[in-house]
């Protein structure tokens, strides 16, 4: 766009947008003082709206006003396998539903340049004590996955705007930090500040670089790469000032789970955090992508730092080409994007976090926001019956609080150097001393980028991780996704005979119960070096700081004697971490070549595969190919009636597939071999293994189901009205689908955090559920349900599902126009007859949102819209 703000950058041949002008044109001296945030939404403002839009946008900016959507661009779009998979599988459902109407299938591509990483398959099938593991994980993925693989390559050459890094590479948000974003971006001779969304919940791991780099749900995603404006309004944007100085011993791991905690208490649930103060500029970027790794944990939505001379070390260290760490450099001192063009930043909120009182800690046992300090073990009731769990182990059992898993992975930490080198270095110290790991944990090593295998075996620290077992099994997010793996059979009999309280301990970044694996009944975050740690000890009985280890030549052996200095990490890191490693592995990885374009812009479907289906979305009987599924809000039958805090991962599992579940029985139907059923992550390409997930957590407390004494039954259970028959929850949604009941869910607070899996909405919404009432949603997953066509509601202030009775027997209407955020009226009718009505929130917060919901779905609103262009 030709604007009268578009000029040249001084001192290159590069044009740019002056922000500062356009927004100093309506408020003379306003610039500085806005949020880190703020300048980068008013640059893409500027350089993208119509002029008869820019004005009323950019003061929503200035004033801190709230009342208008405007619009956001993002640069591109990144994707796992997972979600990136599905949302190209509905693309290509898309094309097949517009070919029906006589549209031009090969028009539908992704707009914006949309970069799939395949990191989310593999499984941790053999440990990292097998010095074979890596082949041998990658042969089972490759396996398992043909199907999806096959779809995938198919993406390559069929869509354009499409580049696939495959499976063996690394993890997405690891390859983003240390290569794919160039910070500042050059497109058509023009510089800006680079932005993206991803489909993952830790997409704001590259906020550590200053990029606004936001997780999104598939469907928004998909949103995004049809080229339509992601429609929002100005979010709380709170400043958080770091001060004081880490103490020695204190790992990044260590400061973001105590930070999490904080920023949980402090209320930043939706919110836009930037981090600065002295103690912000002394982490390096990989303290601070571990810090802004952990948005989602905290609840917010971005987890800024400002650009400064830390962001242009590490552009340096990573490999990145000199002219364009110049041009960051240059960009953003110019722009006042630099640390010290913010010293003027005002925050409608200030909070305070000391680095200095920073001690070492673990999070758990079932939320990465229960920080939880290795000294309060004990106090804690974890660190408790050591005796009773040595006396179990010289009878040749399995302890108490067994560490059953062990897993150094997640681009949480790996992206840290220090991080990993801390774990080499402690594994280096235990060998020397001849600890070894307990023989029941099953441990693994996963990096996030193959440059940690280079600076690592340089270092000679490599083999000294693999004589502990923690080889590395894979490239790939593993065990944090709750790729565990199988476990020896033995170990797993064992367990499930003695009912024992087996445990996982990871450097991940979520830790739900029944996310790690199946047999871990609980799981703990911790730092790698850590980790390694509680794989010797085997046991989470075991007072981490206090016990001993082990006796050599008379001496015990406590945590203190193996904890590597913050000297001996620097030393390693500062001569073994070189821009050569990052060179020698990414300029091939991203050396795609050419490729030959697909023979037909349709897929060919495969009828008898369990990943890849196409999709239902535009199926519904009598009400034309592209017609959204009608919903009435009226008849509505509760499914669940649930309490606070229900994740994703409770609404649409992403671990191993067991037998017994629903869609382990489909899948043997199905003839597939129980050990290649894979994880229930991996098959939601294919809506009927996918539907058979929802709710199929076995931790679910559904209300609706109670025992004879009245406490909630655990399990993925339901109970049918109006018989009241209590049955497996797939078996009563397989009922309401039969007889074409409109379904509600009703919940409490914080409804849907958690991974931004977008079939956490599409399991409901085919099941029929047409709206849910909670106290609070949580961001991602709320526009993943608008995006399906399922209406978000909202309880007014004080009021609970417990406020009017809500047992599950009740059928339920809601009435109303839909406006954002307006009032509507719902009414419940008990099974007696009572009546009562009472108002909530409707929770499509804006008009674009509104027209998304009217519409059935955002792919049901780009269909209407392309059909209509087409036919114009």
């Amino acid at each position: 766009m030709n604007t009268p703000f578009r000029k040249k950058l001084p001192g290159t041949q590069l044009d740019f947008y002056d922000t500062r002008e356009a927004v100093e044109a309506i408020q003379p001296g306003s610039y500085d003082g806005l949020p880190y945030t703020s300048k980068i939404l008013a640059e893409q403002l500027v350089r993208r709206c119509e002029p008869s839009a820019l004005t009323d946008s950019l003061k929503q900016l200035i004033y801190r006003k709230r009342d208008l959507d405007f619009p956001w661009y993002p640069a591109r779009v990144v994707c796992h396998d997972i979600l990136g998979q599905t949302a190209l599988v509905d693309l290509a459902g898309l094309r097949d539903a517009i070919a029906k109407e006589g549209g031009d299938p090969s028009k539908i591509n992704p707009v914006v340049p949309t970069q799939l990483i395949v990191d989310h398959s593999l499984a941790v099938e053999c440990g990292g004590f097998d010095p074979d593991a890596f082949r041998k994980n990658r042969e089972i993925e490759e396996r398992r996955n043909e199907d999806r693989f096959h779809f995938i390559n198919w993406t390559r050459t069929a869509f354009e705007n499409v580049d696939v890094i495959p499976a063996g590479n690394g993890i997405m948000h690891q390859i983003n930090l240390e290569k794919m974003s160039p910070v500042v971006q050059v497109r058509d001779g023009v510089a800006f500040p680079d932005t993206c969304v991803g489909t993952d919940s830790h997409t704001p791991h590259v906020d550590a670089l200053g990029v606004i780099s936001v997780g999104v749900g598939g469907l928004e995603a998909e949103t995004v790469m049809l080229g339509r404006a992601s429609m929002m309004r100005l979010p709380d944007i709170v400043g958080v000032e770091l001060v004081g100085k880490r103490q020695p011993g204190i790992t990044a791991t260590d400061i973001v789970l105590e930070l999490t905690a904080f920023l949980r208490k402090e209320r930043v649930v939706g919110a836009y955090v930037e981090f600065y103060g002295d103690g912000a500029r002394s982490l390096t970027i990989g303290d601070r992508a571990t810090i802004s790794n952990m948005t989602p944990e905290y609840g917010a939505t971005a987890a800024m730092f400002y650009i400064d001379e830390q962001t242009i070390d590490y552009l340096k260290l990573t490999g990145r080409e000199s002219e364009q760490v110049a041009l960051v450099e240059h960009y953003a001192k110019h722009t006042g994007l630099w640390a010290d063009g913010m010293a003027k930043a005002e925050y409608e909120r200030v909070l305070k976090f000391d680095l200095s009182k920073v001690t070492r800690s673990m999070a758990g046992p079932s939320n990465p926001h229960a920080h939880m300090p290795t000294t309060e073990l004990a106090k804690r009731g974890i660190a408790v019956n050591l005796d009773q769990a040595k006396a179990e182990e010289q009878q040749g059992l399995m302890p108490d609080g067994a560490v059953i898993i062990a897993a150094i992975t997640s681009c949480t930490n790996t992206s840290n150097p220090r991080n990993v080198v801390a774990a080499g270095l402690l594994a280096k110290k235990a060998n020397e001393l001849g600890l070894v790991r307990k023989q029941w944990v099953k441990s693994s090593f996963a990096p996030g980028s193959k440059v940690a295998e280079l600076y690592l075996k340089e270092a000679g620290l490599l083999t000294e991780l693999e004589k502990l077992g923690f080889g590395i099994v894979a490239f790939a997010c593993t065990t944090c996704n709750g790729m565990s793996g199988a476990l020896d059979p033995k170990i797993q009999q064992e367990i499930i005979d003695r009912d024992l309280y087996a445990t996982a301990v990871l450097s991940g970044n979520r830790n739900f119960d029944g996310r790690i694996h199946p047999y871990a009944k609980q799981a703990f975050l911790a730092s790698p070096p850590l980790v390694v740690a509680y794989a010797i000890a085997g046991t989470v009985r075991f007072d981490i700081e206090q016990d001993v280890f082990g006796v050599v030549n008379g001496k015990e052996i406590r945590l203190k004697d193996l904890w590597p200095s913050d000297e001996e990490i620097d030393a390693i890191v500062n001569q073994h971490v070189k821009p050569e490693q990052f060179r020698q592995i990414y300029i091939p990885m991203f050396d795609l070549g050419a490729v030959e374009k697909a023979p037909s812009p349709l897929y060919d479907w495969r009828p008898q595969s369990t990943y890849i289906r196409r999709p239902p979305y535009w199926d519904t009987e009598g009400q034309g190919a592209l017609a959204a599924r009608p919903r009435t809000l009226k008849n509505m039958r509760p499914l669940a009636v649930l309490g606070d805090n229900i994740t994703t991962d409770h609404l649409s599992p992403s671990n191993a597939i067991l037998m017994n579940s629903a869609a382990g029985e489909y899948l043997h139907k199905m003839g597939l071999p129980e050990e290649d059923f894979n994880s229930y992550a991996t098959h939601r390409g294919d809506h009927l293994t996918a539907q058979r997930a929802t709710f199929a957590n076995p931790t679910l407390l559904n209300e609706m189901v109670r025992d004879a004494d009245g406490k909630v039954k655990k399990g993925s259970l339901a109970r049918i009205e109006p018989e009241g028959k209590v049955t497996r929850m797939w078996e009563a949604i397989e009922t309401y689908m039969d007889r074409a009941q409109p379904l509600i869910i009703i919940a409490g607070a914080d409804y849907g955090q958690g991974s931004s899996r977008d079939w956490a909405a599409k399991g409901v919404r085919l099941a029929g559920v047409e709206a849910i009432i909670a106290e609070g949603f949580e961001r991602i997953h709320r526009t993943n349900l608008i995006g399906m066509g399922t209406l978000p509601l909202e309880f007014k202030a004080g009021e609970t599902r417990h406020t009017y009775g809500i047992e599950g027997s009740e059928v339920f209407a809601v009435v109303g126009e839909r406006t954002p955020r307006g009032t509507l009226t719902v009414i419940m009718t008990r099974k007696n007859g009572e009546r009562v009505e009472f108002p909530v929130t409707c929770r499509l917060d804006t008009a674009e949102e509104v027209s998304i919901y009217e519409a059935g779905g955002v792919l049901q609103r780009f269909a209407q819209d392309f059909l209509e262009g087409a036919e114009a």
